[in-house]
């Protein structure tokens, strides 16, 4: 069985960085509540959930995501662009001890999970304001190694390139429509999300299931007509800051 890390959201959520102005305000306790249908939601997708506990000291933790990128029996230790989020990583790594070889990403590179969008032995690196060129070399290095193609794509303006594009499986990518005529691209099906559903981008792709942000309603009729099974979860206080579906679990 497919397993997930996940880490639900400790006090100090209330206080994850966030690119919205004016800031925010997180509700905790409905995120946990969120964070507990997100994780009812993996289970049903065929998942076995492997939960750490709340960081305190990390308040964006429970985008566990961003904290290592899994390619076959290799798991590539992340390294954050921006400085408060280092030491998240470091329970994670102890959750993949066993399970997976490990390497890391050194610096003065950075790389965030978010900005890799992997279409079987194909990986696509965002150069965004968290993850730099130097990072995406380190990953194209070890990645190849292990068989996978590694190229490098821009993200001007969104947080990660996972929050412009996803891919679903079976061929089919769920993208913006920044991203969706890109050459590279060429030979998907790609699922054009409406401008006013632009979070929608973030799902998550396991199997036969897709697990969506709820409230939807255009994208989630377009991912059903391809015979996904749809998982709606609402996410408004992840959105709160910045993180979607995929930000939430790391499958391995």
């Amino acid at each position: 069985m497919l397993k997930a890390i996940v880490r639900p959201p400790g006090a100090s959520f209330a206080h994850a960085v966030s690119s919205q102005q004016p800031r925010p305000t997180i509700d905790v306790a409905l995120a946990r509540q969120q964070h507990g249908e997100y994780c009812a939601a993996l289970r049903t997708a065929g998942l076995d959930l492997l939960e750490l506990p709340p960081d305190e000291a990390h308040p964006d933790a429970c985008f566990v995501q961003d904290t290592a990128v899994v390619f076959g029996d290799l798991a590539v230790v992340a390294r954050f662009g921006v400085e408060s989020r280092e030491g998240e990583q470091e329970a994670v790594r102890t959750a993949l001890q066993g399970h997976k070889r490990l390497a890391e990403i050194r610096p003065p590179a950075t790389l965030e999970g978010g900005d890799v969008l992997i279409i079987g032995s194909r990986l696509f690196v965002g150069l965004s304001a968290r993850t730099n060129r130097a990072g995406f070399t380190q990953l194209r290095d070890l990645l190849e190694l292990e068989g996978g193609s590694v190229a490098a794509l821009p993200v001007p303006e969104s947080l990660h390139l996972l929050s412009d594009c996803t891919y679903l499986g079976q061929g089919v990518l769920l993208a913006k429509e920044s991203v969706a005529s890109l050459p590279i691209f060429a030979g998907l099906d790609v699922i054009l999300v409406p401008a006013d559903e632009g979070y929608v981008a973030n799902a998550l792709g396991l199997d036969k299931h897709v697990i969506l942000p709820a409230g939807y309603p255009h994208t989630a009729a377009q991912i059903r007509a391809r015979e996904f099974t749809v998982l709606p979860v609402p996410l408004s206080e992840f959105a709160k800051a910045d993180g979607g579906a995929t930000c939430l679990s790391l499958p391995f």
